[in-house]
């Protein structure tokens, strides 16, 4: 029987084998489905397919930085104590230096990592270390100049947070303090124009509502949403923002003063919007030795 990348696929999916364990279980068993999944089995390959379902919301964020260009790199474990492991650290940093070279979350998924895929090398980590792991996101970013800032480092390069900041002059010291105010303050966006306008929009029709509740004319209200709009303005966009190096000044003034002009950032926390259910602690432990 022909084994065809479809058969192929299916397999991977639904034993979260590597593509050629997957391709090889099938050419043993002649194409027979259910066959090729014993025979991974009995190999050992399949139990990362076991893992799949539990959410993995701790790992680690890396960063990597070269030739003006830099990336950052989620990758996610079920538990903390995992990103504190070496093996798991090395895997994640070579990751990040293969990201350097694609674009997006798919392309790094294919991409070449030692000699096989970065997937399949997830894979197989997902088996060894025996916790579902997964490459979630990240961001790359372009500029005169790009620095990088880890929070709760974990390992050179790599921890909870890790901050790209893009700009043309300026310094790396006071890029390096940007990318700590980002890390610290989360901006939403880098100015008011780079902010989605249906959020802008939403924030700006419940400032009416609450200043409509006083029962002011609407005047008079409109007055007060401008102030109100540019209070939000300076507390969602960086260049906006009080510089928590120094908070007498905003961001885009502390950058005017050093000589720069920050062009873009990005900012990449472990775990973040991933929502996880909330178990006690006997059903956690239950869990965990029904392995």
């Amino acid at each position: 029987m022909a084994i065809t990348a479809a058969l192929v696929k299916e397999l991977r999916d639904s034993t979260g084998a590597g593509m050629m364990d997957a391709k090889k279980a099938l050419t043993e068993t002649d194409g027979d489905m259910e066959a090729a999944v014993d025979w991974l089995r009995t190999k050992g390959l399949a139990k990362a397919a076991k893992k799949s379902g539990r959410t993995a919301a701790e790992g680690l964020v890396a960063v990597v930085v070269e030739s003006g260009k830099g990336v950052a790199v989620e990758v996610n474990s079920e538990t903390d104590f995992v990103g504190k492991n070496a093996e798991f650290q090395e895997m994640v940093s070579g990751i990040a230096k293969v990201a350097l070279g694609t674009s997006d979350v798919e392309a790094l998924l294919a991409a070449d990592m030692g000699g096989k895929s970065v997937a399949d090398t997830v894979t197989d980590k997902i088996a060894t270390i025996g916790e579902n792991m997964s490459v979630r996101r990240m961001a790359t970013l372009s500029g005169s100049t790009v620095v990088s800032y880890v929070h709760n480092a974990a390992a050179p390069g790599m921890g909870k947070i890790g901050v790209l900041v893009a700009m043309d002059g300026g310094d790396e010291a006071f890029g390096k303090q940007v990318a700590m105010h980002i890390a610290a303050v989360n901006p939403a966006s880098l100015s008011e124009d780079d902010l989605d306008a249906a959020v802008v929009e939403k924030e700006k029709q419940v400032q009416m509502d609450i200043a409509r509740e006083s029962g002011k004319p609407e005047a008079v209200i409109e007055k007060m949403i401008v102030g109100r709009m540019k209070k939000y303005m300076s507390e969602v966009t960086l260049l906006n923002q009080q510089f928590v190096v120094n908070p007498d000044l905003t961001v885009a003034a502390a950058a005017s003063e050093a000589g720069a002009t920050i062009t873009g950032f990005a900012r990449l926390e472990v775990g973040e919007g991933i929502e996880v259910e909330k178990e006690d602690f006997a059903a956690e432990v239950a869990k965990a030795a029904q392995g």
